[in-house]
């Protein structure tokens, strides 16, 4: 029950962020990292005044967009495991909130930060090594 409402947040948040962005012209990879920043932003929050609910429903939250097909920017087997390393962090985390666990509900918040810091590093290299490939040659037309 509380995994339906969660996605039903989740999905409601995600529209809306859909709405607003795209009226601003933004991908959908962008509507993604916003409402990723967002549930972020309040995990720190909750740290900040122990509110483990807050904690859990938004790490909850992570981990349900991480599991949406527009989470995927690109197809490479570094990716897929920073994919995976931070649902596993977000799922410790969820579960240090559930324990009121504060300090390692921090230490989770904390890996679940260096996992966005290191899988964001990862695709800005894979955008700039597409960047950098030469152009292809152009084509050109056989007459007869």
């Amino acid at each position: 029950m509380k995994s339906s409402i969660g996605l039903a947040l989740l999905m409601g948040l995600t529209l809306s962020l859909a709405t607003t962005v795209g009226e601003q012209g933004e991908e959908p990879v962008d509507t993604f990292m916003h409402a990723k920043l967002a549930f972020s932003q309040s995990i720190l929050e909750g740290l900040a005044v122990e509110d483990y609910d807050q904690i859990a429903k938004n790490a909850q939250s992570l981990t349900l967009l991480s599991e949406e097909a527009g989470w995927k920017v690109v197809q490479t087997a570094e990716y897929a495991h920073q994919s995976d390393l931070f649902r596993r962090n977000t799922r410790a985390l969820t579960e240090a909130a559930r324990k009121h666990n504060l300090d390692g509900s921090t230490l989770a918040f904390v890996q679940v930060t260096l996992n966005c810091v290191e899988c964001h590093k990862h695709v800005r290299g894979v955008q700039q090594a597409r960047l950098d490939l030469p152009h292809p040659l152009p084509s050109f037309k056989v007459t007869q």
